[in-house]
């Protein structure tokens, strides 16, 4: 919050990314930045790659967006995140619309379905 609330929305991904990886150092957070993520397909791995905005605490991916609103595009973006690492927590931020937009979305260990929560 402390980073849309310094900036406001209008800036790119990228200026977002290097303000909230400065917000974290602050906060004694540990955390990866622009984080790799192979996918495995029936056993081997793929060259394509995602690429996680952030790891935090290794058990947690943080995907940034800066656009008007959110969709379920980016909501599957971050399950497909925590369904390759195996990472239970994802959140996405957007820090595009007037008020930060955050979503919480949980991945279950039993089933690839997953459920989101908050807005």
């Amino acid at each position: 919050m402390e980073v849309h609330r310094q900036l406001g929305p209008g800036f790119l991904e990228s200026v977002y990314q290097e303000a909230l990886a400065i917000e974290l150092c602050d906060r004694g957070i540990l955390f990866q930045r622009e984080v790799a993520i192979p996918v495995l397909y029936k056993g081997k791995t793929l060259s394509a790659q995602f690429r996680a905005d952030f790891v935090c605490d290794e058990r947690l991916i943080v995907e940034l967006k800066a656009i008007s609103s959110v969709s379920g595009v980016e909501d599957a973006q971050v399950l497909n995140y925590l369904k390759a690492t195996g990472y239970e927590v994802g959140l996405l931020l957007n820090f595009g619309a007037m008020s930060l937009q955050q979503k919480r979305l949980i991945r279950h260990r039993n089933w690839d379905a997953a459920s989101e929560e908050g807005e």
